[in-house]
């Protein structure tokens, strides 16, 4: 697990990533204002956003973050291109995929794990679209989304963070992205926005 910094630390980790994917689920509500919050509203990449929620009711997600974070944040549309300073946040009930022109698909394709949209499906079309310069986050979470496309991030060159134990409401998804060994930073959830703001960083 290189850059691992509960086991020892490393070399800090190159930087230029263009493309943010963040994967939650219970607790995530907080977990995502704690992440977005301190950003700048010149954040030079987009963030993408798969928050599990009742696939019964339409999302009000964006609506919430907004408040939040000095970034746009809008859900996201199918066929949009994404654009660096925005958040674009999973409808209710539809899986959230990235195109390698840059692209948003959303599906209504089966449930992946149980869920949808998929922490899982994102990260795969994020690591098949930007390779080497994605990034994924998992966060506060239970069950498992996202452990699998932690795996294809890593196979394509990106780099993965994963909220700490302690910091986390639900261990069930970090500790599953941990588990896959193809994990980069294992941090608290107060130094993830820090940490995106470096490795997004030309300079």
């Amino acid at each position: 697990m290189a850059g691992n910094r509960d086991q020892g630390g490393s070399a800090e980790p190159r930087r230029g990533f263009d493309v943010v994917a963040i994967a939650t689920s219970a607790g995530g509500l907080h977990a995502l204002e704690e992440i977005l919050a301190p950003l700048d509203p010149g954040f030079p990449a987009p963030i993408l956003v798969v928050q599990h929620l009742s696939r019964s009711r339409e999302s009000i997600l964006a609506q919430i973050l907004a408040r939040k974070t000095r970034l746009k944040v809008k859900q996201a549309e199918d066929g949009e291109v994404i654009e660096p300073g925005c958040v674009y946040t999973a409808p209710s009930d539809h899986h959230l995929l990235v195109k390698p022109d840059g692209t948003i698909s959303l599906t209504s394709t089966d449930l992946v794990h149980f869920v949808r949209p998929s922490g899982d499906l994102l990260f795969e079309s994020v690591a098949a679209g930007f390779g080497p310069r994605a990034i994924a986050v998992v966060a506060t979470g239970t069950g498992f989304d996202g452990a699998t496309g932690v795996i294809a991030i890593k196979k394509g060159g990106g780099l993965v963070i994963v909220q700490d134990e302690l910091s986390s409401e639900f261990f069930g998804m970090p500790g599953a992205a941990i588990k896959t060994g193809d994990v980069d930073l294992i941090i608290p959830l107060s130094e993830i926005a820090g940490a995106l703001t470096r490795l997004t960083s030309v300079a």
